[in-house]
């Protein structure tokens, strides 16, 4: 694997987990892409910001594990899990298989894409919505 896309894309990993959005910021190209598991885009890095920001709200202990990066080009595949609790809710925690397309273009991630089932944090979600 290239050695500065995979540093890069560690850094975007660690940054997620650290719940670093000014160093996620940094590290997103200026007209990145996010791809949720809907297939729901938000384009550039000033909208991802915010973004970011709302979901470390939600799930304020948000992580990535990462167990298996494949790389094609520029694009990297990566399979782990994915888990959290709503509100840091001990009660509402998950942790889910989830995989993750990025691209990594000049130090920059320009594509982050979800692939996950998010039927149980949706349903978390709803419950304490009420």
């Amino acid at each position: 694997m290239n050695k500065h896309m995979k540093e890069t894309i560690l850094a975007f990993i660690t940054c997620i987990n650290s719940h670093d959005v000014e160093k996620l910021g940094a590290l997103m190209s200026d007209d990145h892409t996010f791809i949720d598991a809907h297939g729901n885009q938000v384009s550039g890095k000033d909208k991802m910001i915010p973004g970011w920001q709302g979901y470390f709200a939600w799930f304020p202990d948000y992580y990535i594990e990462v167990t298996e990066i494949l790389e094609d080009g520029d694009k990297l595949a990566l399979f782990g899990f994915a888990g959290g609790s709503f509100q840091g809710k001990e009660t509402e925690r998950w942790r889910l298989p989830a995989a993750w397309k990025a691209e990594v273009k000049h130090g920059q991630v320009t594509l982050w894409q979800v692939f996950a089932d998010t039927k149980i944090p949706f349903e978390i979600i709803e419950r304490n919505s009420h």
